[in-house]
């Protein structure tokens, strides 16, 4: 099972896969160094970053995701106003401490390095880390991969055949299920909502009380960070100088409600406030909820903003409700394809995004099983082939403004399922399968790499962060 809290995390920006990944995979390195009772003797650490990390790692922060990794910091725990300062003190002093406890020396340009030539040895997202000790000795060496939505493997458990590489625990859940058709029958058989369906799987792992804890604490985490994003201009860093907009577009979009003449369309210029202050905040190196991944992250927070805001009805049982079954969808996804860009495109980021929040919305208000899975598939359907191709390496254009449209695409695509009676053509399964294999055929340049479309298209000079 894949629960809530596995799709919602609470992590930093700008990327779960290049950023909070490699954070964990270095934490889970100094774990294993502890464990084998090495720490005491090491001199050097390096990282050798392959595939898409080795292409867009500088844009996405990867080199310093290492850094506080090794350091002993923690993506949810870590005060991202505090990063530049932990690493501009790494780089001045030529030494990091290891743990948060040993000191030992770390050249930034030496011992991280970018592999553009080795193909990474299993997933894309693959890093080597490595400890030697005072002679240059190696005392350990391990291979760890990223494989989308923070979700971290090593290489001896990293199986390409599994369901995101083997990173998905087995747990004993009441309703276990892998794909939207076993959903729907048990949901028939029990006569359950998809919601109930997946709150009972989640009280299966803790209690009632924790489980609305913790629901709570992720959407305060979500409306925190479009708060922050509304109420920040300036300019994005990087070297693309991308002007933050959010905040611009939202008062006006407040002013124009104050107008006697207003288009019905004009609702959807708060959503995209909503979805691009997430992602402002994001490519800002803010603290986001990963929803499945970073470079999605502003498509579900903006559908359920839209359902706190402007939606009559809304409360507290219909938010949950909603981030339960948007999660739910995710986790199919997860189960049967992927959630990484550098696997299968922007499709598994911003498109699966749109199709968990669809579902969610559809589920809020009030949509039957069989139309909350038909929004689902409505929204994904039509995300199908779209290509990761970030400009620059950075999380930014076109990936906030997409967030914007995957959020407004999920609200068409939950309202078209509520018009309807469910039934439909193209079922979620078949989607999801139809995302896998256009993944695998889709070439490595369109995948995250910043080698083709967009990327090479757009005539940019980009500084490193």
């Amino acid at each position: 099972m894949v629960s809530v809290f596995d799709i919602f995390k609470i992590g930093i920006g700008p990327s779960s896969s290049h950023t909070v990944g490699p954070m964990v995979a270095a934490g889970r390195f100094l774990t294993r160094l502890e464990r084998l009772g090495l720490t005491g003797k090491i001199s050097r650490v390096r990282a050798t970053l392959y595939g898409s990390l080795a292409f867009t790692g500088r844009g996405h922060g990867t080199d310093r995701a290492i850094l506080l990794g090794l350091t002993g910091e923690k993506p949810a725990e870590i005060d991202p106003a505090a990063i530049g300062q932990i690493v501009e003190a790494i780089k001045a002093a030529g030494a990091l401490k290891l743990g948060g406890l040993r000191k030992i020396p770390f050249d930034l340009a030496a011992d991280i390095i970018l592999d553009f030539n080795t193909p990474s040895p299993g997933h894309p997202n693959g890093m080597r880390l490595e400890a030697f000790d005072a002679d240059g000795a190696e005392l350990s060496n391990r291979v760890y991969f990223s494989v989308g939505g923070g979700f971290v493997v090593s290489e001896d458990q990293y199986r390409s055949s599994q369901p995101a590489g083997g990173s998905i625990e087995q747990r004993m859940v009441a309703f276990p299920f892998r794909n939207a058709k076993a959903l729907l029958n048990i949901c028939k058989g029990e006569g359950k909502s998809i919601a109930e369906i997946a709150l009972a799987n989640e009280r299966s792992l803790r209690t009632p009380e924790a489980v609305d804890a913790g629901l709570d604490t992720i959407i305060a985490a979500m409306m925190a960070c479009i708060d922050r994003g509304l109420t920040v201009d300036g300019t994005l860093p990087g070297g693309l100088k991308v002007r933050r907009r959010a905040k611009a577009l939202f008062e006006k979009a407040v002013a124009d409600q104050s107008k006697n003449l207003t288009y019905p369309h004009q609702a959807f210029d708060r959503v995209s406030a909503f979805a691009i202050a997430v992602n402002e905040e994001n490519a800002a190196g803010g603290r986001v909820v990963t929803s499945p991944t970073n470079g999605a992250a502003g498509v579900t927070p903006a559908v359920l903003r839209y359902y706190r805001d402007l939606c009559p009805g809304a409360d507290r049982g219909g938010m949950h409700k909603f981030m339960l079954t948007a999660a739910t969808f995710g986790a199919i996804i997860k189960y049967n394809a992927s959630l990484s860009g550098a696997e299968v495109g922007c499709q598994g980021e911003v498109g699966s995004a749109s199709a968990m929040a669809a579902a969610g919305l559809c589920a809020a208000l009030g949509g039957s099983n069989e139309q909350i899975e038909n929004a689902a598939e409505i929204a994904l359907e039509h995300h199908l082939g779209m290509t990761c191709d970030p400009v620059g390496g950075l999380v930014q254009v076109p990936c906030i403004e997409r967030n914007a449209l995957g959020a407004v695409k999920a609200i068409t695509a939950a309202s078209l399922a509520l018009a309807g009676d469910g039934e439909h053509i193209v079922f979620f399964d078949t989607c999801v399968e139809t995302m896998r294999q256009t993944g695998l055929d889709m070439q490595t340049k369109y995948k995250e790499t910043s080698e083709g479309g967009l990327a090479v298209n757009v005539s940019v000079s980009v500084v490193e962060c």
